[in-house]
C-alpha cells in the first residue's frame, strides 16, 4: 500500500490557520475589552506597580519560550528550523485558544471579557503545556497534527488546573503538578495512541550531529538562566517570590553539576552525553516548582535539585530503552525524563515538606527565621489553615494521580484522533526532515509535483 503523500493537508494548514484567526478577530471585536483606567491615583500607581512587577518576569518567560525551548528542539540535525517554528506557531495558536476559553470561563462579565497582563500570562502556561506534550512526537508529526493536539489539549489542561487547584488544594505555584506533570503524561499517551503497538524503528536523520547538539545546548543555558522567573512569576510578591526565587536557583545550580557527575559516571570512558547536559541540567527547575515558595531550608532545595537530575540521567540511560522495548513507547525528547520524573519527584516532595514543616513549628530547623524574613513554619504551615498538614499531603498525592491519570487518558483519546487520514502523517521515510515543509534554498533539484512519496524519499536520501 502506498505512503499517504504529505502535501495532502498543505491546504488544510492555511485554511484552517486563516478560519481560526478570523474567528479570534471577531470573538475580540464582539466579546473583549480592557478594563477601564481608573480615575483614582492611588489605584493608578498600584496597577503600575503590579505591571513594573510582571512584566520582567513575563518577558524573560517570553524568550524561554520563543528562544530557549526552540533551540532545546534542534537537536534533530535536519529539523531544526521545523523544530523552531512548528514551536513558536503552537505557542501563538494555543495561547490564543487558551486566551477565548479562559474568558468565557472566568473572564466573561456584563457580557464583555476583560483582558490584561495576568491572563496573557495564565494563557501562555496553558500554551507550556502542548509545548512539552509535543515532544514526545516531534518529527514524525504533520502542523495539522500538532494543531489538533492543541485544541484538544487546552481544555483539558484548564479542566485538570481547576481540578487539582481549586476544587483539591494543592499548592503549586510553579506548575511541577499541573503543567510539568500533566503535559508529559499527556505526551506519552498521545504517542502511544498515534504509534500503537509496533516499536518504531531509529530513523538515519534523528542521530544529531555536534552542530545540531551545541544548538540544543544554547536552548538549554538560556532555560536555566531564564527558569526562575518562570516558578517565581505567579508567587505573592515580597518573602514568597524571594525563595521562589532562590530556591529555583539553588536547584538548578545543584541539577547541573549533579548532571555531569551522573552522566560522566555512566560512560564506560568517562565522556558527557551531550542529551543529559541539555536535559538533567533544567530537572532541578522541574522538580522544585511545587515547593518553591515554601520555608524549606536551602539544603532541601540543593537536594531535591540533585535527586531530579540523576533521575532524569537514569531515566534516559535505563528507562527510556526500556518503555521502549517493553511498551513500545515513543518519546522522541525525553519528555518523561525531564518533565515526568522530576515532577513526581518534586510532588512527593511538597508532601514531605508539608508534614515536616507542621511537626517542627516549636523550634527545630522549619521554625527558622527565612532568608527573607519571617517564621519559615508560618509561611508553609498558615496557607492551608484549618485543613491539616496530613490531609494537605494527602491532597498533593491526588493531585499528582488527577494529573497523571486525566492526563493519560485524554493523551490517548487524541493521539487516536491524530490517526484521521485527513491529517495523515508524513510516512516514515519523510519524517526529520525541513525539506517537507519549508523551502530551502540550497537544496538539490527537488522532485517534480507528480512524483510518488518513494520517489521524494529517495531525493531526499540522495541529500542526505
Amino acid at each position: 500500500m502506498a505512503a499517504p503523500s504529505p502535501t495532502r493537508p498543505r491546504r488544510l494548514l492555511p485554511l484552517s490557520l486563516g478560519l481560526f484567526q478570523g474567528a479570534l478577530l471577531l470573538f475580540f471585536a464582539i466579546f473583549v475589552t480592557y478594563d477601564e483606567p481608573s480615575a483614582r491615583v492611588e489605584d493608578a500607581n498600584l496597577v503600575a506597580n503590579q505591571l513594573y512587577g510582571i512584566f520582567p518576569l513575563f518577558q524573560d518567560i517570553q524568550v524561554m519560550l520563543v528562544v530557549g525551548l526552540g533551540l532545546l528542539l534542534t537537536f534533530l540535525p535536519l529539523y531544526g528550523l521545523s523544530a523552531i517554528a512548528h514551536n513558536f506557531l503552537l505557542l501563538n495558536f494555543s495561547t490564543q485558544w487558551a486566551l477565548v476559553l479562559q474568558g468565557l470561563l472566568h473572564h466573561f462579565h456584563h457580557g464583555q471579557v476583560h483582558l490584561d497582563l495576568h491572563n496573557l500570562l495564565t494563557a501562555e502556561f496553558a500554551a507550556v503545556t502542548v509545548l512539552i506534550s509535543v515532544g514526545a512526537v516531534l518529527g514524525r508529526t504533520s502542523p495539522c497534527q500538532l494543531l489538533v493536539v492543541a485544541i484538544c489539549e487546552v481544555p483539558i489542561y484548564l479542566a485538570s488546573e481547576w481540578a487539582i487547584v481549586t476544587r483539591l488544594g494543592v499548592l503549586d505555584v510553579g506548575g511541577t503538578i499541573t503543567i510539568h506533570v500533566f503535559s508529559c503524561y499527556f505526551g506519552l499517551g498521545v504517542s502511544k495512541a498515534l504509534f500503537g503497538a509496533a516499536r518504531q524503528p531509529v530513523h538515519p536523520k534523528e542521530t544529531p550531529t555536534p552542530r545540531s547538539d551545541l544548538l540544543s545546548l544554547v536552548g538549554t543555558l538560556i532555560l536555566w538562566v531564564f527558569w526562575p522567573s518562570f516558578v517565581a512569576v505567579l508567587c505573592q510578591p515580597g518573602d514568597a517570590q524571594h525563595r521562589a526565587i532562590l530556591n529555583t536557583l539553588l536547584a538548578m545550580s545543584a541539577s547541573a553539576v549533579t548532571t555531569v557527575v551522573a552522566s560522566s559516571l555512566l560512560e564506560r570512558d568517562g565522556k558527557l552525553s551531550p542529551g543529559h547536559l541539555q536535559n538533567g541540567s533544567l530537572a532541578g527547575g522541574v522538580a522544585i516548582g511545587v515547593v518553591a515558595d515554601m520555608a524549606v531550608p536551602p539544603v532541601a532545595a540543593l537536594a531535591l535539585g540533585s535527586l531530579s537530575a540523576v533521575a532524569c540521567v537514569l531515566g534516559f540511560r535505563f528507562l527510556t530503552p526500556l518503555l521502549a522495548r517493553k511498551l513500545a513507547l515513543q518519546d522522541q525528547c525525553g519528555i518523561h525524563n525531564l518533565h515526568g520524573l522530576p515532577g513526581i519527584l518534586g510532588a512527593a516532595a511538597s508532601a514531605v515538606a508539608i508534614l515536616v514543616a507542621s511537626e517542627d513549628t516549636s523550634g527545630s530547623r522549619f521554625s527558622q527565621v527565612s532568608p527573607v524574613g519571617g517564621n519559615a513554619s508560618e509561611a508553609v504551615g498558615g496557607r492551608w489553615g484549618d485543613r491539616g498538614a496530613g490531609r494537605q499531603a494527602l491532597c498533593q498525592a491526588a493531585g499528582l494521580a488527577v494529573a497523571i491519570g486525566g492526563s493519560l487518558l485524554a493523551g490517548l483519546l487524541t493521539g487516536a484522533a491524530l490517526r484521521l487520514p485527513c491529517l495523515a502523517r508524513p510516512p516514515e521515510q519523510l519524517c526529520f526532515d525541513d525539506s517537507l515543509y519549508f523551502n530551502i534554498q540550497d537544496q538539490a533539484e527537488s522532485p517534480g509535483p507528480g512524483s510518488t512519496a518513494e520517489e521524494e524519499a529517495l531525493a531526499l536520501k540522495e541529500r542526505v
